[in-house]
């Protein structure tokens, strides 16, 4: 292929923001698509091979776009950008920023980032029950609990149950100190954070007091119906599944269910069945319930999360061919 260069234009105020800090976001782009990137006098011109020029090009032009909308360019947006112009979707990043969803209590939106959580997203919008399975980072459970807060202020819900059960991480903590309050909350400190950061403690207490938000864990739901609810059933892969059956029909009237799991981070005792991965079974062809599947795509933390959960992935890949290879020789 012949070498060309093209110049594009990207105002002066937003540079730094595209180019990321010491140029970090620049020479990832430049490392990863082969190009060279020099900017002069407000004109930002790329070199290389006619492709990959192309291809750089429209990078720039999606996180140019991301920062006039005003917006903090990130890592993952640069990264999610240049993997999306390899697929050929370079508008998709620019779609998903159009979904706002609500503002954190210090005023940041929040919206999806990638298109699997944009579906995510419009799954819990359209459907009564959305299963969320993915690795961590996914957004799952904070995605979830700011369209449960949404519907909430909006008025569409009445009240916001948030359920998880309460399973050790592959440890025995033995017995907790305190009232029954005081036990479970280690288990759903994951769901205040998130109510936390998006509704504020004051508002949280103050709702909660009032019976309007509960966080409880999974035992509680049994012999409840609840209506005109948004109830998140958090962990889902360490549910039985005569606990998931029991959740799943607990369903009221005017509610609405998002169930977020992670099928590779099980805790259940070894050989058990998890209620998550027999309800995917059981559910999947039913009318409004949709069952959204994350990847290591869809991972929004640290970059360093992404490639973990993807080379966990690929061992188990392996480890997996492996085993089915040793029985067959047997």
């Amino acid at each position: 292929m012949s070498l060309t260069e093209v110049i594009i234009d990207i105002p002066a105020e937003h540079e730094s923001n595209v180019f990321g800090q010491f140029d970090a976001y620049i020479k990832k782009i430049e490392k990863t698509l082969h190009v060279t990137v020099i900017a002069r006098d407000g004109n930002v011109k790329i070199m290389g091979e006619e492709l990959s020029v192309d291809k750089a090009k429209k990078v720039l032009r999606q996180l140019t776009e991301l920062s006039q909308r005003g917006n903090e360019i990130t890592e993952q947006n640069v990264d999610y950008a240049i993997s999306l112009v390899f697929e050929g979707n370079e508008s998709g990043m620019l779609e998903m920023d159009k979904d706002l969803i609500c503002h954190t209590l210090q005023g940041k939106p929040i919206k999806p980032k990638t298109l699997g959580q944009k579906k995510y997203v419009d799954a819990i919008r359209r459907q009564m029950i959305t299963f969320g399975i993915g690795p961590a980072g996914t957004g799952k459970t904070y995605l979830a609990m700011a369209m449960a807060i949404t519907a909430f202020k909006n008025n569409d819900v009445s009240r916001i149950i948030l359920t998880r059960p309460a399973i050790e991480a592959g440890e025995k903590l033995g017995f907790l100190p305190g009232d029954l309050q005081s036990k479970i909350d280690p288990y759903l400190r994951p769901l205040y954070d998130a109510l936390y950061q998006i509704m504020g403690a004051e508002s949280f207490i103050k709702n909660s007091e009032k019976g309007l938000i509960e966080v409880a864990p999974l035992a509680y739901m049994r012999g409840r119906t609840l209506d005109n609810a948004f109830i998140i059933l958090d962990e889902a892969q360490n549910t039985t599944p005569a606990q998931m059956k029991m959740f799943l029909t607990r369903i009221g009237f005017g509610s609405k269910v998002v169930v977020t799991g992670d099928s590779t981070q099980k805790d259940l005792p070894a050989g058990a069945a998890s209620g998550l991965d027999v309800a995917v079974s059981v559910v999947k062809n039913i009318d409004d319930i949709t069952v959204c599947n994350l990847t290591s795509k869809d991972v929004v933390r640290h970059p360093l999360v992404q490639k973990i959960v993807k080379a966990y992935e690929e061992f188990e890949k392996k480890s997996t061919r492996q085993s089915r290879g040793k029985r067959r020789r047997t």
